[in-house]
């Protein structure tokens, strides 16, 4: 029988308590170290410096669009559009970055554009015409995909021009995404830390009947989320078309479940309220290491797909049980 304490409670009680909390806050921190000491030992070409790079050049994507679903999720919503509008912004980024038409920086500030007039589409809605995010944003998956298509004609959209291509490249060995994504988590995260929007968006999400007593404007501050949402998968939509040289009309496929499950891995209630960027930021990298090592253990690109499908499920069991 273990000792009760003074309050008449079982102190083993109180270690569990203990456990709890500590995994609830540093779970995602000991998985991932657990997670690469493993694939360090499985494989020695794990720890290399070019393949450490790497893993930080694949996650680059998904770390911009998980940053920018953050907010959507932190005010109770979804998006499930992500994917396509990356698609939309890079066939209209390369439309505007033929050699010798424009200069690069009209081509970026296209694609990001466009993101946004798909994100500021879905909060209009969802606001205005008060239907489901989910509903929403699975449409906008839709049209978002077939306005590539017309775009683009059905063909990848080529010829772009060396100065936005160079947006892949790397400086003085950084690959540029990986500065980009830097960029924006920093920027993201001193905002939702520092401004009175930032904390809108938490109240929001914690309480969108309390906020909005409170004064705070919900719907605008549900606007703000999704339009920079789809601000963000417009820069990725960019950074995608540099690095693969073309505005492909079928890419970014599924991008959007590779986002979510970083932001609820990083801690990230999908009822709204609570998380963050910084949490975000371990989810993104938990999963590119997972992706990484898998690719390096030659398993093969369906069990990839059955990993990623058990992880985004134990990722939303995870994030019920913490609310019993």
């Amino acid at each position: 029988m273990p000792c009760p304490s003074e309050s008449g409670m079982p102190r083993r009680s109180g270690v569990s308590t203990a456990v709890r909390r500590l995994l609830q806050r540093f779970g995602i921190v000991i998985a991932l170290v657990l997670v690469g000491a493993m694939l360090a030992a499985a494989t020695p070409n794990f720890l290399t410096t070019a393949n450490l790079i790497n893993v930080a050049r694949q996650i680059s994507l998904n770390g911009i669009l998980a940053v920018g679903v953050t907010f959507v999720l932190l005010t109770g919503g979804v998006d499930l559009s992500l994917g396509s509008v990356v698609a939309l912004a890079g066939v209209i980024a390369a439309g505007f970055a033929h050699p010798g038409d424009y200069p690069a920086a009209v081509a970026v500030l296209m694609g990001i554009l466009t993101g946004m007039a798909c994100g500021a589409a879905n909060g209009l809605v969802i606001t205005r015409g008060r239907v489901a995010p989910f509903i929403v944003t699975l449409g906008m998956m839709t049209v978002a995909r077939g306005l590539a298509l017309v775009a683009s004609g059905g063909k990848p959209v080529s010829n772009m021009s060396p100065h936005l291509t160079r947006l892949a490249g790397d400086i003085l060995g950084l690959p540029i995404p990986v500065l980009i994504l830097a960029a924006v988590s920093a920027a993201a995260w001193a905002f939702l830390a520092n401004t009175r929007l930032g904390r809108y968006v938490y109240a929001v999400g914690g309480n969108e009947n309390a906020a909005r007593a409170a004064g705070i404007n919900v719907n605008r501050v549900k606007l703000f989320a999704y339009t920079l949402c789809g601000a963000l998968a417009g820069l990725a939509g960019v950074v995608l078309a540099a690095r693969i040289t073309t505005g492909q009309p079928n890419a970014g496929i599924a991008y959007e479940l590779d986002a979510i499950a970083a932001v609820v891995i990083g801690g990230t209630s999908l009822s709204g309220g609570v998380g963050g960027v910084g949490g975000t930021l371990l989810g993104v990298l938990l999963m590119g290491v997972i992706n990484n090592g898998l690719d390096l253990l030659n398993v093969s690109s369906y069990y990839q797909q059955i990993v990623k499908g058990v992880i985004i499920v134990g990722a939303v069991w995870l994030d019920r049980r913490q609310k019993e």
